[in-house]
């Protein structure tokens, strides 16, 4: 028999009861009195739970009489130890022998039988499936002494027996809590944390730009002071007189002054906020690390859409942005700013569900990435063509191949890959609204060329930047691994600040690894290869084979591409290649590392070796450290403060003028000066003109032109003919005179 007591779920022997049957459900039929047949008994334990162990004790013993205790209340008492189920092994083979002292009690457990069955006769029957998962001990507790147990009671029973047990429910979050787990998956995410990540690495690998913003500039102060005046004018005139913006307060009275040399209009938004030189130079150092921070992103970006890992993806992010070459040209932004390129690619690639490691995913289109591609890639145009160009030619080419394949494709297969009617319309709408931004930004550079036909270079300008082989090794003097190492090879070069193209020997070497050790297809590497190849051919300018076969077809027959005046620039796509190349074998290699750490037991090498995956990154991270100098800005004349335009200030040359277009951002009033990467003739003339001022011939001249004040620096004029003729009288003249500061103001 066995016990009704909750605590005791399993049966156990008694002395007048050497061998039960199993324990039966409530819901389980009676257990027949026969003990002849040996299935009934089979069949009542296989009632029972399947995570239940069966009892061997099945066929009675007479062994378990003398063993066994009977309880007070006339139950057994439970004894699950396992050496009676060992003993109650025995009395099944000793039944199987047949024995007599066997056969004698079976009489015996018959008996016990029986007197089981009138026990459980009351018992209601429940159908099988209502008490699945019960075991037969929970139902035997709560049954009712007097027989009369229900379908429906053992359930709320049993649930109030277990619901101790039960966790208590999870309290419901206040709004609080939601937002604050929402900001917390937020700042852990992958994209958030690339993000910071590659702000704070732009902030240390730019270092000492932010230490003084408001007063000194990275490598010089000429360009930078020229492209802080940009940023400047754009966001001024843009809230001033928006149709005025290509007629610039600069290089009076030209027109489309603007466009005399790449805007940075793109970073217009930020030269709405602030005004003068200090914040002008305080936006182009903060703007200047933003760039080398998208860049970063946008390489990691294209990298991990392409299907390589993370350390692999921030490797490339990092050797295309830090790539050595690219501090000789820490004075000129509109290169550095080339962080959209990468993005766009990699946003264009995301929504038509493309990668280079698994190849076209049709489920996972979305063109809402397809619109923002094309858009951050017209935003990138409108930073300026000598990055931009290039660029748009890339895009028009992939389009055009993307097309053929997928024409080949159905001609091949008979049906056309999937794409649909969404993709094809974001695609429309987002290359209309991509060509559209360049057409804009185009035609007043059409204008120039119309106005000034000798701004167009030639191939002689072309073969003066051209850079040779031996540039593709040599490192900068900004390099502060390599500069000093490189000095004596840079005295070869004709025109070292342009010809100095390491991408970095760790590039190079973990591009090489990835020809032969990568997740790319060997294909994809193959063609990756090739890129680098003809890209650094397309570098060379007129130095490969002349350029017969490269950049002269397209200097002469691309539209735009004659005002490219510096081949090595177009080193950025090698630069991005050789990253990709990078990226896939360094992701072979923590997959690899990853899969060895899974097999060793114990894995306690598996951290040592994960770590040392990051060597790659952390190589790639020094060759990039700068020795940039980062000299102060001349501060703006009190002169020129209250100085009425349009006015000259003297002495007037590529160098000081820049510095003068950056003081016009106190008012931006109209000044003759100017700077740009050609200089219009008028402005040559007033040069020439203007050397023998103050006299009667210089003060004619310059009133034609509308010129109301002239502001002499005293300090630049040792050397120069003025030096004699500035403290003159000037009283005969019809002008006045007067001292401020450090200058002479002249009205005339």
């Amino acid at each position: 028999m066995t016990t009704g007591q909750p605590g005791n779920p399993r049966p156990t022997p008694t002395d007048d009861a050497p061998s039960r049957p199993a324990p039966t459900r409530a819901g389980d039929p009676p257990v027949p009195p026969a003990s002849a047949t040996a299935t009934s008994s089979t069949d009542a334990t296989a009632n029972t739970d399947a995570d239940r162990p069966t009892r061997a004790d099945d066929t009675p013993s007479g062994a378990a009489g003398a063993e066994g205790a009977t309880a007070p209340n006339g139950r057994p008492e439970r004894d699950a130890t396992k050496n009676d189920i060992a003993k109650v092994g025995g009395r099944k083979s000793a039944t199987k022998r047949g024995s007599t002292k066997g056969a004698a009690l079976k009489g015996a457990a018959l008996k016990d039988v029986a007197v089981k069955d009138a026990a459980v006769k009351d018992v209601a029957v429940k159908d099988a499936d209502e008490a699945e998962g019960t075991k037969a001990d929970d139902a035997d507790g709560p049954q009712k002494a007097n027989g009369d147990a229900k379908p429906g009671d053992a359930k709320p029973v049993e649930a109030e027996r277990w619901e101790a047990f039960a966790s208590a429910p999870e309290p419901r979050p206040s709004r609080l809590s939601r937002v604050a787990r929402a900001v917390g998956r937020f700042l852990v995410h992958e994209w958030t944390l690339a993000t910071l990540a590659s702000l704070a690495l732009a902030v240390l690998m730019t270092w000492p730009t932010l230490r003084y913003p408001r007063y000194t500039l990275p490598q010089d102060t000429w360009d930078p002071s020229l492209q802080a005046w940009q940023m400047a004018w754009s966001g001024h005139i843009l809230l001033a007189d928006p149709a005025r913006l290509w007629q610039s307060n600069t290089f009076f009275p030209e027109l489309w002054s603007f466009a005399f040399s790449d805007t940075l209009l793109g970073y217009a938004p930020a030269g709405m906020l602030g005004s003068g030189p200090e914040d002008a130079v305080l936006r182009y150092n903060i703007m200047f690390v933003l760039a080398h921070a998208l860049a970063t992103l946008g390489a990691y970006a294209l990298a991990r859409q392409l299907g390589a890992g993370r350390i692999g993806a921030a490797v490339a992010g990092v050797g295309y942005t830090y790539a050595p070459w690219l501090l000789a040209q820490a004075g000129h932004l509109h290169v550095l700013s080339n962080g959209g390129i990468p993005l766009a690619l990699a946003m264009l690639a995301r929504g038509h569900g493309w990668s280079l490691r698994h190849g076209y995913r049709p489920e996972r289109r979305h063109d809402g990435w397809v619109y923002a591609g094309w858009l951050v890639a017209a935003w990138q145009v409108s930073l300026g063509f000598g990055i931009g160009l290039p660029f748009a030619y890339f895009l028009a080419g992939a389009v055009l191949v993307v097309a053929v394949l997928f024409g080949v494709r159905r001609l091949k297969s008979g049906r056309a890959l999937p794409f649909g009617r969404r993709l094809l319309v974001a695609d429309v709408v987002g290359g209309v609204f991509f060509a559209g931004v360049g057409l804009l930004m185009a035609f007043p550079y059409f204008k120039v060329t119309e106005l000034h036909p000798y701004a167009e270079r030639t191939i002689r300008d072309i073969s003066i930047f051209s850079p040779p082989a031996s540039g593709f090794v040599t490192a900068p003097a900004e390099s502060r691994v390599w500069g000093g190492l490189h000095e004596g090879a840079r005295a070869a070069l004709p025109w070292h600040p342009e010809m100095t193209l390491l991408p970095g020997f760790v590039l190079y070497a973990l591009a090489a690894g990835g020809l032969f050790f990568s997740v790319w297809r060997l294909r994809h590497r193959l063609l990756l290869l090739v890129g680098v190849l003809v890209t650094m051919a397309f570098a060379m300018g007129t130095r490969f084979f002349d350029g017969t076969f490269t950049y002269v077809p397209l200097f002469e027959h691309a539209p735009g591409w004659n005002a490219l005046r510096t081949p090595g620039r177009l080193m950025l796509w090698t630069t991005l290649l050789l990253a990709l190349l990078a990226a896939g074998a360094v992701t072979a290699l923590t997959d690899r590392v990853r899969e060895l750490a899974a097999q060793r037991i114990p894995s306690w090498p598996g951290p040592w070796l994960r770590m040392a995956t990051l060597l790659p990154l952390l190589l790639v991270t020094l060759e990039g450290l700068n020795a940039t100098p980062h000299p102060v800005v001349p501060a703006q004349p009190a002169a020129m403060r209250a100085a009425e335009g349009p006015l000259l200030v003297l002495p007037s040359n590529q160098s000081i003028d820049q510095h003068v277009m950056l003081w016009s951002t106190d008012g931006f009033p109209d000044v003759v000066n100017g700077g740009s990467g050609f200089t219009p003739r008028q402005l040559d003339d007033v040069r020439r003109v203007s050397q023998s001022f103050p006299d009667q011939t210089s003060v004619d001249y310059l009133r034609t032109f509308g010129v109301r004040t002239v502001v002499l620096l005293r300090s630049q004029v040792p050397g120069t003919p003025w030096e004699i003729t500035i403290d003159a009288p000037v009283e005969s003249l019809g002008i006045t005179r007067q001292d401020v500061g450090d200058a002479v103001v002249y009205r005339l």
